[in-house]
């Protein structure tokens, strides 16, 4: 349709640009990335970190198994759940989208303003702090790495991965599936010899599996946490939508084969830590993949520290990818600066919402401590999530009618709604001091919330000042508003 004129976002003409010329974002996720997509954001650190935290809180390895296996079965209800909204609501954004559409904006800007205050920054600090202490550590075995080395690397790997979601959605893309190949290849590299170990005899770590003197049940839904975390991600590809090639088809295919196909993966490499090592040991590893490599894959040893690096660099720009996606939408919508809803003229990537929240990841890289990061990010997250769950049962009983491709049975909804919001509820006793400041932060923006969107109550000289740094940064990173409508 060269020379053919557009359908703009505000429904007037583009004229004179054809739809490959015109500045928007394109469907070019296929089944294929949209399962790399899930797959490779969701296997990150999180399984070569989170062992030691679930472990940790649950008490025993019996019960820490156990935990491992309902966290995936949680997250493949939850990721049914999204399914059903992701292809009854055809906007991208994720949570933001279905928290507008079902419970009203001032939730869904609260999911915004904790999205960019603090849980983007604190998921990809962790992340990025588990890339560097994969890559530094084996240069100092069995010595400690030092911590300043350590987050200089992981902003190096935050600042690549940056890079390239700013370059090209294409390059970005054929980087998550090239990474998500490479994963796969490290977790059946750990698998595989722990089951060759378990074949063998090698089985004294589940004897008395489940001690009850040990078990910690106050603690409990902090190991829910740190094993809900090493399974996020599942959500990811709801944030990019308008950019996957027949939603309906392959948003539910792309979600639930990923989610059964990592919680299996999950439960097996669990099973092959314990095997090899024992539950002390594991506590006290920082870095576990590593520790399990230097027992049970001496020959390779120096090989899975490299996998595990490249595992979490693909989860860092998963993340990258699909968050800054969330913040597009909210400021189409008119719930965030209208900066963050503009896209490079030539590069068609969302430049702003990607470049903008970096300088919070520094900061929070910097200055935090990966177990507090998982326990400060997940109240909010997991919250919302529970929201965005409850709202979809709302509008399913509101509009029975409407048209829904994929309809998730109504007890699994239910189940999964129930326990997320028993979880965030029973976590502020566990944690008051990370979670209650995840309240807190939270709810500041509600104030925020009714000074600049509800009332509108900015002074005109502070408008004046933001209205005019916005244009500079719009002219200087040539960014323009998307001119085709695609949802």
């Amino acid at each position: 349709m060269n020379g053919a004129t557009v359908k703009g976002t505000d429904g007037d003409e583009v004229k004179g640009k054809s739809e490959v010329d015109a500045v928007h974002l394109r469907r070019t996720i296929g089944p294929l990335t949209a399962v790399c997509f899930i797959i490779g954001t969701v296997v990150g650190s999180g399984i070569f970190i989170a062992p030691k935290g679930v472990l940790m809180n649950s008490g025993s390895v019996g019960l820490s198994l156990v935990v491992w296996a309902l966290c995936g079965v949680l997250s493949i209800f939850g990721a049914l759940c999204y399914a059903e909204l992701g292809t009854t609501f055809k906007k991208s954004g994720g949570h933001y989208t279905y928290l507008l559409e079902t419970l009203g904006p001032m939730p869904a800007f609260l999911r915004l303003w904790a999205e960019f205050l603090f849980i983007r920054p604190s998921v990809a600090s962790y992340v990025s702090l588990a890339f560097g202490r994969y890559v530094v550590e084996p240069f100092f075995a069995p010595c400690a790495a030092p911590t300043v080395l350590v987050k200089v690397v992981s902003i190096l790997g935050v600042t690549f991965v940056v890079a390239i979601n700013c370059w090209s959605v294409t390059l970005a893309s054929r980087t998550q599936v090239s990474l998500t190949f490479i994963k796969m290849f490290a977790l059946v590299l750990i698998i595989i010899p722990g089951f060759i170990a378990l074949a063998n005899g090698k089985t004294e770590n589940f004897q008395n599996g489940f001690e009850v003197d040990a078990i910690k049940l106050d603690k409990l839904p902090l190991a829910f946490y740190n094993g809900l975390y090493a399974y996020g991600g599942w959500f990811y590809l709801n944030y990019v939508t308008e950019e996957v090639i027949n939603p309906n088809r392959n948003i539910p295919l792309a979600i639930t084969s990923s989610m059964v196909t990592v919680t299996v993966l999950y439960v097996l490499v669990n099973v092959a830590y314990y095997t090899v090592m024992t539950p002390g040991e594991l506590l006290a590893s920082d870095a576990v993949a590593m520790t399990f490599a230097n027992r049970a894959l001496q020959g390779f040893a120096l090989v899975i520290p490299v996998l595990v690096a490249m595992s979490c660099l693909g989860a860092l720009n998963g993340g990258f990818f699909s968050a800054p996606r969330m913040l597009f939408v909210g400021a189409r919508e008119g719930h965030w600066p209208s900066l963050f809803s503009m896209i490079h003229i030539r590069r068609h990537t969302p430049l702003p919402a990607v470049l903008l929240l970096y300088p919070l990841v520094v900061v929070m890289i910097a200055t935090g401590e990966i177990f507090r990061l998982i326990n400060f990010a997940s109240f909010s997250r997991w919250f919302f999530i529970a929201l965005a769950t409850l709202g979809m049962l709302i509008h399913r009983y509101r509009f029975p009618h409407l048209p829904r491709p994929f309809k998730v049975p109504l007890p699994i909804a239910i189940i999964f709604t129930v326990v997320c919001f028993f979880i965030v509820g029973l976590s502020l006793y566990s944690d008051p001091w990370n979670t209650g400041g995840s309240c807190v932060l939270t709810l500041s923006g509600v104030p925020v919330y009714y000074l600049t969107i509800h009332r509108d109550r900015l002074p005109p000289r502070l408008r004046r000042v933001f209205n005019y740094c916005s244009r500079q940064l719009q002219i200087l990173l040539e960014v323009a508003q998307q001119e085709v409508q695609t949802y």
